[in-house]
This record gives C-alpha cells, sequence and structure tokens, in this order.
C-alpha cells in the first residue's frame, strides 16, 4: 500500500517558447571516473535544448556547498555549470547521493531547485518528473535513512562538522552502500506501481519520469498511464552509458551522448 499520500505537488509551466526540454539523472559524477565527466561537459557545451531537468544524483556524494569553494573538482563542475546555465535555464531535483546541495551551490550555479515531485505543464501535457527513490516502497530500510538525513536537525549537526570530516564520513558511508549491494541475494527495489499510479492521479499527469533505479525502460500502468525510467551514466563502461530524454510536442526521445 502506499505512503504517500500526503505528498504536495509543485507545478512549474513552461514557458511557450520552449520546444525541446532535455531530462536527465544518475550521473554519479565524481573525480575518480573523468570519462563520465567529459562527456558531461561535451553534452553541456552542445546540447540545442531550450531547458536542462536534471533529476537527481548528478554527484557520486555532496557533503555541502562549501566544498565548491575550494580548488578542486567540486568547483570545476560549479563553473560549467554556470556556464551552461548562462545559456539555458536549469533545474536541479536532489537525488538519495545529493540531497545535501543547497541553496549557496545552485545560486553560484545558476540553479532553480525542484520540490521532489514536481508537474512539468510543456505543449499542454503534464509530465510528472521526480528523482524516483520515495517511490521504492519495498526499500525500507532505505527508506528510513532517507527520512533521517531529509530531517533539518540531522542535515544541520552534519554540516557543522569539519569540511574533510564530512568527506571521511561520506567515504565510510559509500563503502558500506557498496557492501550492502553486493551482498548475496541483493534484490534491488523497483518504483512501486500502486504508488506511482496514485502520483499520476493526484498529479492529473499520465507520465512519469524518474531516475534512481539504473533501469532505463518504459512502464505501461494501465489506463494509460505510463512511467519513464532514465538512464544512468558511465561513459567508461561498454558498451558506455550516457543517455538523455529530449521530450518536446511531438515525441519523448532518447538520445545516446557520444
Amino acid at each position: 500500500m502506499s505512503t504517500v499520500t500526503e505528498l504536495a505537488f509543485a507545478e512549474l509551466v513552461a514557458p511557450a517558447a520552449w520546444h525541446t526540454v532535455d531530462l536527465l539523472s544518475d550521473l554519479h559524477l565524481q573525480a575518480e571516473e573523468p570519462a563520465t565527466f567529459e562527456a558531461w561537459r561535451g553534452y553541456l557545451e552542445t546540447t540545442p535544448a531550450d531547458a536542462l531537468f536534471i533529476l537527481g544524483d548528478l554527484f557520486e556524494v555532496w557533503v555541502g556547498d562549501d566544498a565548491a569553494a575550494l580548488p578542486g573538482f567540486e568547483a570545476q563542475c560549479a563553473d560549467l555549470l554556470r556556464a551552461a546555465s548562462l545559456r539555458r535555464p536549469i533545474f536541479f531535483m536532489h537525488g538519495n547521493r545529493d540531497f545535501l546541495v543547497g541553496p549557496d551551490f545552485a545560486a553560484r550555479c545558476g540553479l532553480t531547485l525542484l520540490d521532489d515531485p514536481t508537474v512539468l505543464v510543456l505543449h499542454g501535457e503534464r509530465w510528472l518528473l521526480s528523482h524516483g527513490d520515495a517511490l521504492c516502497l519495498a526499500d525500507t530500510d532505505y527508506l528510513r535513512f532517507r527520512a533521517q538525513v531529509r530531517t533539518p536537525a540531522w542535515q544541520q549537526q552534519f554540516l557543522s562538522q569539519p569540511l574533510e570530516e564530512r568527506r571521511t564520513l561520506a567515504r565510510s558511508m559509500r563503502a558500506q552502500s557498496e557492501e550492502h549491494k553486493a551482498a548475496p541475494g541483493m534484490v534491488w527495489a523497483d518504483v512501486d506501481a500502486d504508488a506511482a499510479r496514485e502520483w499520476l492521479d493526484r498529479a492529473q499527469a499520465r507520465t512519469l519520469i524518474h531516475g534512481h533505479t539504473h533501469r532505463p525502460a518504459e512502464h505501461a500502468l494501465g489506463d494509460g498511464l505510463r512511467r519513464i525510467v532514465l538512464s544512468d551514466w558511465d561513459a567508461a563502461a561498454h558498451p558506455p552509458r550516457a543517455q538523455v530524454l529530449c521530450v518536446s510536442a511531438v515525441e519523448a526521445r532518447r538520445v545516446d551522448i557520444r
């Protein structure tokens, strides 16, 4: 049974001048994976989209906006985003890895922060956008963790620690997560279909677009409803994964970034 009945739905009405928007998620950018970073850089410099929506997990980890104030990988990412935002609006929705991205980083990069979920009204169609993790109802351990770390008290306590201590804690949490994923018999939770239909019904939308699960596909939910799952990015994989969803008045199509 769904547990999202009290959730509010933000709404963004696209300007009439927007013909095509790009949606992407789960790039998991990190200094240790330069191929994905370079693919992302090339994409930002060449996409013809009128607007860009990043639906979470742009970064593998985010330990606070002050990380981007120092020379390094985070600052390099901020510079690229700032340059890209001067050419088109960029919207950012938090994921499970970068939920600590805050208003300081958004202002520095020219990003507009989005609530999760948000209804995008584009070309007369209502598209429901989400990172997707809140809909994985079978992953009860994660949902308990999510509820804890999204509280102001937890975030204030974490961000009050010195930057290097936060980096150390983040590395430890990532190692634990990787160990958990590699455990024998591990089953990845997927988006709950009933919850997805409930969200779509309440949003008066027909299509849910989300990431998080790293299972790019399109799923029919009945009664003309569907959910479109965005791809994760890994430019060093064989074959490489780097894909955006381009939504226009005509279609929603996947485009591979090369």
